[in-house]
């Protein structure tokens, strides 16, 4: 029996100030995206750290140099397209450099308040872990979509490097 083939990527959110930058998924149709705001990011090339693939993803996303990320968390979505496993590591990216470009292939670019982010047309589970982004330390979590549909996740939050905590906090179930 074969397993549905594995997909890792980055998921990158650049920040500036009190504003995150955001695409909407508007110029290709058959984008499984289209029409819903993402961070920045996308695949692996082969041989790629989550790093480089970062910063590749997030210039030609957006024409910013990458200077300042954090990694915050791993997300997990199981046959999330119905084919392919996705693995993505989440960054918040606090310092760039360089102009946005104002047409990039894939979307539209636009700097939106960061309390304002749950408002857009994002993924479900996007509301749940965009507030993880802000937490100490580090979460890996995974989100289970059905045609399209959020039907549950869990999460495991683990301390920050300055904390004592030996151990991750246990899983949260869907709220």
């Amino acid at each position: 029996m074969s397993r549905p083939p594995l997909r890792l990527a980055t998921l990158a959110y650049v920040r500036r100030g009190e504003e995150t930058l955001m695409m909407r998924r508007d110029k290709r149709p058959d984008d499984q995206h289209f029409g819903k705001w993402n961070g920045l990011g996308g695949k692996f090339e082969p041989g790629e750290s989550p790093e480089a693939c970062l910063r590749r993803e997030v210039f030609e996303e957006s024409g910013l140099e990458v200077v300042r990320a954090e990694l915050k968390g791993v997300l997990t979505w199981p046959a999330f397209d119905g084919t392919h496993h996705w693995y993505a590591f989440a960054y918040v990216v606090t310092e760039t450099r360089g102009e946005v470009d104002v047409d990039p292939p894939e979307g539209t670019l636009r700097w939106v308040p960061t309390r304002d982010l749950p408002t857009l047309e994002l993924w479900e589970g996007d509301r749940v872990f965009l507030p993880w982004l802000d937490r100490p330390g580090f979460f890996s979590a995974t989100f289970r979509y059905d045609a399209g549909r959020l039907v549950d996740h869990e999460v495991a939050f683990y301390p920050s490097a300055d904390a004592s905590a030996e151990a991750p906090t246990g899983g949260e179930p869907a709220s």
